[in-house]
């Protein structure tokens, strides 16, 4: 979508006017009238900055372009220093209209800290609205935007390094007159020309040779478990390493899942058996983007592993989930781009779509596919994430408790008898919560209990 911008920005004013009216609102852009007060920009300009940058056009309202007066001009001009704190770093566009009308383009940079209004109310862009957080939701904004984001510094490197067939059809894909102009509108350059790490991990050939742990390794085994040693399951020549640009990892990565994920014959709509996925593409697909694009690359000695088994796939990355979010409920996370320019990088190549709901359409395309939902867990160096080919119909999903869904997947990935602590520890909830949970479960026979008696400290839960 932000290269459908530029391009637009690149035609001649009235054309450009044309084409913003046409665009529809998402992560990356926004239109308000030019009626509105200068201060109330403030709001989406740092929630832009919060998250990956945008547009905001400010002149067109319900399809026609209205225009700015002079003065409101200038006001706009001055919003970014006088309402919000730090400063959103912004450029701003004057488009003339065919009419007299004045459009204003307001290009807003990903901030390298946390941004809020002079009212001190911080925001993110989220889809295509501009979501206000809460007191637990900024203090893990602040956490994790604490400093420089890590892909805007610079390498040891020159724009010569580069593939340069890449970097060009990355120009002609924003319509920018140069490679070089190409990558500084993205942030891909640092403002003195130098090459950042977003841009070597997106277009060296071999990223590796700065960041050896910068790939993708995909792995399958025969049987649900791993093994060690003599009983280790892995498949012979499946076990396959990524290490090229970034898009080519996810690419490449993308198709070999495809072709290597178990496939079984089920009844499909049409009243036929038919060879179908364990898992919903979209699904994995998802998980897997979402590892590459918010990986930490600052932490060195570990890599993204998708494991496939005859039952699931496995997706652990490097870098924990920003601040102090906690699981089990990931998709109450809102979130935050640590990489936010590889994130607008590849949105602009299709690869990366809106991302503000990308764990929550993970969830329903696992519903939707009559799974139990994604796992997370979340350890001191990074996440896995676990989705299951584990059937959950409908009628047992509504009638769960809230939470009941957490317990019965964490005992469903276990694969063998856990006591009520070990559910509790996996679960992130409280004992007391995991056992009333656990006893619903039980209720409805989708998990047993083995004991010598109710206060049995050694007696376990196992999913049926």
């Amino acid at each position: 979508m932000q290269a459908t911008i530029e391009s637009a920005l690149a035609l001649a004013p009235a054309q450009a006017i044309e084409a913003l009216v046409a665009i529809p609102e998402d992560q990356w852009f926004d239109r308000k009238s030019g009626r509105i007060h200068a201060k109330d920009l403030a709001a989406p300009l740092v929630a832009f900055a919060n998250a990956e940058g945008g547009y905001l056009v400010v002149g067109i309202h319900d399809g026609v372009a209205e225009g700015v007066t002079p003065a409101k001009a200038n006001e706009i001009r001055q919003v970014a220093m006088n309402f919000t704190v730090p400063p959103v770093r912004t450029s701003v566009l004057e488009l003339a209209g065919p009419e007299g009308q004045t459009i204003l383009v307001l290009r807003i940079e990903s901030g390298d800290h946390v941004h809020v209004t002079v009212k001190g109310e911080c925001f993110l862009r989220v889809g295509d609205e501009s979501r206000r957080l809460t007191f637990t939701q900024q203090k893990e904004l602040d956490y994790d935007r604490g400093t420089a984001s890590f892909d805007i510094q610079p390498v040891d490197a020159e724009l010569s390094d580069l593939n340069q067939d890449l970097c060009a059809a990355y120009q002609r894909l924003l319509g920018a007159s140069s490679i070089e102009s190409a990558l500084h509108a993205r942030g891909l350059l640092t403002r003195d020309g130098r090459v950042t790490v977003a841009a070597w991990l997106l277009f060296a050939d071999h990223p590796g040779q700065l960041f050896p742990s910068a790939h993708v390794r995909v792995l399958k085994y025969a049987d649900r478990e791993r093994g060690t040693g003599s009983r280790m399951t892995l498949m012979a020549g499946h076990d396959i390493r990524f290490d090229g640009p970034v898009p080519e990892q996810i690419i490449k990565a993308t198709q070999l899942i495809g072709e290597w994920l178990p496939n079984l014959s089920r009844l499909a709509d049409d009243g036929f058996f038919r060879d179908t996925p364990i898992l919903p593409y979209k699904a994995w697909e998802e998980g897997l983007i979402n590892a590459v694009i918010h990986r930490s690359y600052s932490m060195h000695g570990d890599h993204i592993r998708v494991e496939i088994f005859p039952n699931r796939i496995e997706i652990t990355n490097p870098g924990r989930f920003p601040g102090v979010t906690s699981l089990p409920d990931p998709t109450s996370v809102v979130r935050f781009a640590r990489n936010p320019r590889i994130v607008r990088a590849l949105a602009d190549m299709g690869i990366a779509r809106e991302l503000g709901e990308g764990i929550r359409r993970m969830f329903e395309h696992m519903e939707t596919a009559g799974l139990t939902d994604p796992i997370y867990h979340q350890s001191s160096m990074g996440v896995k994430l676990t989705l299951l080919d584990q059937p959950l119909p409908a009628v047992l999903r509504e009638s769960l408790p809230d939470k009941a869904l957490t317990i019965l997947t964490v005992l469903q990935e276990a694969g063998r008898p856990l006591g009520t602590g070990q559910v509790a520890d996996a679960s992130g909830l409280s004992r007391q919560a995991t056992t009333r949970l656990l006893g619903h479960l039980r209720d409805n026979r989708m998990i047993t209990w083995t004991g010598q008696s109710a206060r049995d400290p050694h007696a376990t839960w196992v999913a049926r």
